[in-house]
Parts: C-alpha cells; sequence; structure tokens
C-alpha cells in the first residue's frame, strides 16, 4: 500500500503579491514566501527568522538580484539571502533554511 501524503497548503495565489513576501506558517515555522511572476520558479520560500537581526522579518524584506542570484534584502541590517540556497550574501558562514514549494491549481503547497 502506498502512502499518499496530501502537501501543506500554505496559502492561495490571490494571498502573493507579485514581486514580493509574505508570511506563511507550517507546523509551527514562519516561512517566507516570495512571488516572481517573471521569474521561474515563480515562488520561493526560505524561513523568515533573519538569524542577524533576530526577527521574523525577512517577508518584508525587498528582492532584487545580486550577481545573477535572487535575493531578498532584510528589513533590518539589510544583509541579502540568496532565495535558492537561503546562503547570505555577505556572509557565507549563515544560512536559512530553504522550503520546496510549488503552485498547485489556486494554491502554494510545501513539496517535502
Amino acid at each position: 500500500m502506498t502512502d499518499h501524503k496530501q502537501p501543506t497548503v500554505l496559502c492561495k495565489i490571490s494571498d502573493l503579491i507579485p514581486n514580493s513576501g509574505i508570511c506563511a506558517k507550517a507546523q509551527g515555522t514562519q516561512i517566507a514566501l516570495f512571488y516572481l511572476p517573471e521569474e521561474t520558479p515563480q515562488v520561493y520560500a526560505i524561513g523568515n527568522w533573519d538569524p542577524i537581526g533576530k526577527a521574523n522579518v525577512l517577508s518584508r524584506g525587498i528582492v532584487g538580484d545580486i550577481n545573477q542570484r535572487v535575493v531578498v534584502a532584510s528589513p533590518l541590517y539589510k544583509q541579502h539571502f540568496d532565495l535558492v540556497t537561503g546562503e547570505c550574501i555577505e556572509d557565507s558562514e549563515v544560512t536559512l533554511p530553504v522550503f520546496a514549494v510549488e503552485i498547485n491549481e489556486d494554491s502554494v503547497v510545501l513539496t517535502d
């Protein structure tokens, strides 16, 4: 018998703001979701906790790119975090958790 675990729905597509972030919660963890409709993939998910600023604020950061890496700048001390790897651009010793997400019909789902 195969176990078909249902993916965790984080939000509806209509909850997303183009080229910006929102915060969702799954399994007790705050997740910063970024909807970049011109990128592939269109949705990125990292931990919302800024380990340098010590606050759950990354979903409020400004998205952009540095050296062709899609990043978010922390609203506190302006460190940039790679949305694909979670790595801090200014300090490679600092990394964030990255979550696998995808758009499934009208929802954003956590896939792992």
